[in-house]
């Protein structure tokens, strides 16, 4: 079992710094459907990077400054140029796949360097890997993981409890009052488009430095598109974003474990087929995502001016 839930971490925590990232960009009231093309952005960039400079420093730049790149394409568009959030989104996502296809040409079959393999190499976090089962499960793993985790604790206490972050969360709620109040809008809005894109370009990039490492193409596949419902499953909450990621990461762990697995009846077998265990995360997403939604508390609601642009004069 302890195996199991330490390799569900590791499959996981791509999704959970997307899910990061897209929580900051929805609290301030901007729907980015582009997650998708920003992990390809920066799991391209940053192996590519990787290979040309043996540096791990730069490959995580690289992957997260290509992801912020692609967020601030959309930032200009759907905040100063008030265009359609979805749309933008998705244009977002088709760039993304069509830069990566065409770097990739040039990446598949290099092995990632040594230093930058061994930067990532898993630690064991002193006192805390010895705590029994939870320790070996999560903090015995690579400096990208605990990274991701300390991340989620962090963003959680700056939406609660700095004024930074209530007026991120007043911007997304009501614009108008915010601004009212001298908030400025435009500038939290940016401010963490961009971080959102950041920490969806360096999710991206863990597949070729980490988890994989090499380049394969459409690395991502598909998780860009679990992030956007795993924000609604986590119902905008950092620290539920742990548990919703690893979900996954375990759902999907199940599908590889039960793979060739058989059931003995008397006088026949049944056998798992690999295609419905491959459903397995994306059906539970879809109940979790029915039983949120018909949850009818504030709590569980989404920021109430999510997908709407916001332009003073029209206030």
């Amino acid at each position: 079992m302890i195996p199991f839930l330490h390799t569900s971490v590791q499959m996981g925590t791509h999704i959970l710094y997307a899910v990061l990232g897209g929580i900051l960009c929805e609290k301030i009231g901007n729907m980015n459907l582009g997650i998708e093309g920003m992990m390809l952005l920066g799991a391209s960039l940053g192996f590519s990077a990787a290979l040309s400079s043996a540096s791990p420093l730069a490959a995580i730049l690289a992957a997260g400054g290509a992801g912020a790149a692609g967020a601030l394409i959309y930032g200009i568009v759907t905040v100063s140029l008030r265009g359609n959030q979805v749309v933008t989104g998705l244009i977002l996502t088709i760039f993304g796949t069509g830069v990566s296809g065409f770097l990739g040409k040039e990446l598949s079959g290099k092995a990632l360097p040594e230093a930058v393999a061994r930067a990532f190499a898993p630690v064991k976090v002193p006192l805390l890997s010895r705590i029994p089962v939870l320790g070996e499960v999560l903090f015995d793993q690579s400096p990208y993981v605990l990274a991701g985790m300390a991340l989620a604790v962090f963003m959680y206490g700056y939406f609660r409890f700095t004024r930074l972050g209530l007026n991120a969360r007043a911007v997304g709620e009501n614009p108008a009052v915010a601004d009212a109040s001298g908030i400025p809008v435009s500038l939290y809005k940016y401010v963490h488009i961009i971080a959102g894109g950041f920490l969806c370009g360096i999710g991206g990039a863990y597949l070729s430095l980490v988890f994989v490492p090499r380049w394969q193409e459409n690395i991502i596949a598909g998780a860009g598109w679990i992030a956007v419902a795993l924000i609604i499953f986590s119902t905008w909450n950092p620290l539920r974003a742990v548990f919703a990621a690893y979900l996954f990461g375990a759902l999907k762990g199940i599908g590889f474990k039960l793979q060739g697995a058989e059931l003995k009846f008397p006088g026949f077998r049944l056998a798992a087929s690999p295609q419905i265990l491959d459903m397995l995360p994306y059906l539970a997403t879809i109940l979790v995502l029915v039983f949120i939604t018909r949850k009818k508390r504030r709590k569980y609601q989404s920021p109430a001016a999510l997908g709407q642009p916001y332009f003073r004069e029209e206030a």
